[in-house]
């Protein structure tokens, strides 16, 4: 295929985006020709986009929590939802704060935080090396990102003391994952979206270990859906946190807020923002 030597028009784009199906053309068409250095670039970012890649992927770069993320094939892509559970962290952590973000993918979430906080103490971990390697260019120098599963990567010397724990778990129901749009369910790692039979075996891992690693009165912060929220509660009550779940009605997001029992510990209980 001969790739164009002058410029793609925009309204050129948006009528072959929305002619693969991309129902959100117009803004697509304005990021391809944006980001693109030069009219071959754009065709085959826009041919790439048609044959199904994510946005995200063809871009090479996610916003989240106004930064522009860099992700690219493999790597699951940070939701704006998501935003909701920084934007509760941030309320929670203090100057200089000791956070870990597990399950870190792309590093957006610890990438956010530190960028909104100025200054923290960032450990970042996650399974996926390829994931790893974004999160590491993501987070710079920032903070340290180790690859491995959970907290098993951890220097246990954060046993006790993190502040602020992270934990974006998979929770999508293994049955459900195949009725995901497959943008996700073809391109993003299903182990960055499968969360077991009832979505929550990540999180009952996270929540089973989380009392040894987190400071008194330390918080775990974890998404879930809304039909998921009694049971995630539930898991983390069992594990001696003390929880409460947050919601955005703007932006569709559901978090469960864990506090280790300390003197400033929270008591349980519903807030819809």
């Amino acid at each position: 295929m001969s790739l164009p030597t002058t410029p793609l028009s925009v309204s050129t784009v948006v009528t072959t985006l929305r002619a693969a199906g991309c129902v959100f053309a117009e803004d697509e068409a304005e990021l391809i020709v944006s980001t693109a250095t030069g009219p071959a670039e754009a065709a085959v970012m826009v041919e790439r986009r048609v044959a199904g890649l994510p946005l995200e992927h063809v871009l090479g770069w996610a916003e989240f929590g106004g930064l522009r993320i860099a992700v690219g094939p493999g790597v699951f892509v940070p939701r704006r939802r998501t935003e909701f559970l920084v934007r509760q962290a941030a309320a929670l952590a203090g100057p200089g704060a000791v956070v870990v973000d597990l399950c870190c993918g792309s590093g957006a979430l610890g990438a956010a935080l530190a960028a909104g906080l100025g200054r923290v103490e960032l450990h970042a971990a996650d399974v996926e090396p390829a994931a790893v390697r974004y999160a590491r260019r993501n987070i710079g120098g920032a903070g340290e990102v180790y690859e491995g599963d959970l907290f098993g990567p951890l220097p246990g010397s954060l046993r006790g003391r993190v502040e602020i724990l992270l934990a974006n778990v998979p929770y999508v129901p293994t049955d459900d994952v195949e009725l995901l749009p497959p943008e996700a369910r073809i391109h993003e790692p299903r182990v960055a979206l499968d969360g077991g039979p009832d979505g929550l075996d990540v999180l009952r891992r996270v929540t089973a270990e989380a009392p040894r690693w987190l400071a008194p009165g330390g918080h775990l912060l974890v998404e879930t859906s809304e039909r998921q929220a009694a049971r995630a509660e539930e898991t983390v009550a069992r594990s001696g946190l003390i929880p409460r779940v947050v919601r955005s009605e703007e932006l569709y997001a559901t978090v469960v807020i864990a506090t280790r029992p300390g003197p400033d510990a929270p008591r349980g209980g519903d807030t819809i923002s």
